[in-house]
């Protein structure tokens, strides 16, 4: 058992860590307070081959393993968790579909852009009356002589309405149940699509959140990903992906407010003292920086069992159900040792506080989670 990165890996981080520093740290606390967001940067990071570094080169990727994107999305997160979950959408919800279902076709014309940046992508899931049943689905596709026709509503879409391309999922055979459901790949622009709102959000705000309709939407049928009825199984795989890229995501806020307790505690004097020395606030500490390890190990273990092409559902559920709440404890800590400027928007812990919350929810509830490691646990 070897604990240590690789030398890529090592070399990714420190990348990675040193454009966080220059690129995102200056700007993050301006981007959350506008909503606007960050092009510029994504644009930098596309540049750097972050958009589609897990994505094979020969598709216009970096190559790189799924640990290295898990330490990718730690460090972008640990500066800014709006970028953060901007990347995730883009490469494990929109990217990745592609690759592992898409024909060749479809890998030149849509997963190439999308790996070195020049397109984002989004991935339309959950609907009004489809969120933790995402088998729920109301939105239909019917084939009408070579053209799928799509009708309905997605909601809390990430990149939605910014979006070059779209996966989309919708009921072809509604007599089958979630063996009817199919995915589609849709384009901006495709007649019949169009964006809704942008939400405003507790948090995550320099990201952008999006309702998205569709109507008499019609899309080649060659964009049918996959095959026919097999979207189901497609979004639950892409959704164990996506499981640990929001684990990573959790790991880095979390260890952005454990950094910004530590140095707090070290400067805030009370009762004649830093309040360091009080074992209230080590014994805080001491639990924080244990959880995120352990997060943190639990994240790169289902990275690597994916990287290995085993099965990783159980292991995705974990890290990111353990990840997220022990971001959400961190974070609550980290707020308390801050004490009533920890209240206050001039520091930057209120914002890591907010921007954590999603991560219980994203990419399956905690709930789900459990449900998922349980029916695992049982074989079920």
């Amino acid at each position: 058992m070897n604990f240590e990165l690789t030398e890529e890996q090592q070399m990714i981080r420190k990348m990675v860590r040193d454009f966080a520093a220059r690129e995102i740290v200056p700007i993050a606390q301006e981007t959350d307070e506008t909503g606007e967001f960050p092009w510029e940067t994504i644009r930098k990071m596309a540049r750097l081959g972050l958009l589609g570094l897990p994505i094979p080169e020969e598709y216009g990727g970096a190559g790189a393993d799924n640990v290295s994107f898990a330490i990718a999305l730690e460090e972008i997160a640990r500066a800014c968790g709006s970028t953060a979950i901007t990347l995730d959408a883009h490469t494990s919800l929109a990217s990745e579909p592609i690759y592992l279902f898409g024909t060749e076709e479809q890998k030149r014309k849509y997963l190439v852009p999308l790996a070195m940046g020049e397109k984002l992508g989004a991935f339309g899931l959950t609907e009004p009356e489809a969120g933790s049943d995402a088998g729920a689905t109301k939105t239909r596709a019917v084939l009408d002589n070579d053209e799928w026709v799509i009708n309905g509503q997605k909601m809390f879409i990430t990149n939605g309405s910014i979006a070059d391309v779209v996966i989309v999922t919708a009921v072809t055979d509604p007599e089958k149940g979630t063996r009817g459901i199919s995915n589609f790949i849709v384009e901006k622009g495709t007649p019949g699509f169009r964006p809704g709102r942008d939400e405003e959000k507790m948090g995550l705000k320099g990201s952008i959140t999006s309702e998205l309709f569709f109507e008499d939407c019609r899309v080649p049928q060659e964009n049918l990903l996959g095959k026919e009825g097999e979207g189901f199984k497609q979004f639950l795989i892409t959704l164990d992906g996506g499981r640990i890229a929001i684990g990573a995501m959790a790991v880095g806020l979390a260890q952005a407010a454990f950094e910004k307790a530590v140095a707090y505690s070290k400067e805030r004097v009370q009762f004649g003292q830093p309040i360091c020395n009080f074992q209230a606030i080590q014994w805080m500490l001491a639990d924080m920086a244990t959880e995120i390890d352990a997060a943190r190990l639990l994240v790169y273990r289902a990275a690597w069992l994916k990287d290995k092409g085993v099965r990783f559902t159980r292991e995705a559920a974990m890290a990111k159900l353990y990840a997220s709440e022990a971001a959400e404890r961190a974070c609550y800590k980290a707020l308390q040792i801050h004490g009533g400027y920890g209240y206050m928007r001039e520091y930057e812990v209120e914002r890591v506080y907010r921007d954590q919350r999603l991560c219980t929810i994203g990419e399956g509830t905690s709930e789900i989670q459990r449900l998922v490691i349980a029916r695992q646990v049982l074989g079920a």
